[in-house]
């Protein structure tokens, strides 16, 4: 078999993998493309390990192990989307991080004693 043929396959996967994850901005599309990558990369060990007939099969096993955390990582990553979907309405990665940066600046108006603060919690959230 040659090596090259496999060898450019999961180049190609990685690649749309790569683009999927910083191009993307929904979160379950972003996790999507790290299954890709992961795929990729297990695409080489597969074929490395046949090509270069290892009498372990270290490059099997250790798929084996990448396939386990894989598995761990989007069960997990999608409980994880599914939470923050159920209480912001949104999976949008770049609306999530907005508004991470807002509670840190909220943070940062609290630690200032010169900056007038609200008196309400209703004025806080106007």
């Amino acid at each position: 078999m040659h090596l090259a043929y496999p060898a450019v396959l999961a180049v190609l996967l990685f690649c749309v993998g790569l683009y999927g994850v910083l191009a993307r901005r929904n979160a379950i599309l972003v996790l999507m493309s790290v299954e890709l990558m992961l795929n990729a990369v297990n695409l080489n060990l597969v074929a490395f390990d046949v090509w270069l007939r290892d009498a372990l099969h270290a490059g099997q096993a250790l798929t084996l192990f990448t396939i386990a955390v894989a598995a761990a990582e989007i069960g997990i990553g999608l409980a994880i989307v599914l939470l923050v979907y159920r209480n912001r309405g949104s999976s949008d990665i770049d609306r999530l991080r907005d508004l991470a940066e807002k509670a840190g600046e909220a943070d940062a108006a609290d630690r200032d004693p010169q900056q007038p603060q609200p008196d309400t919690e209703a004025e806080a959230t106007a």
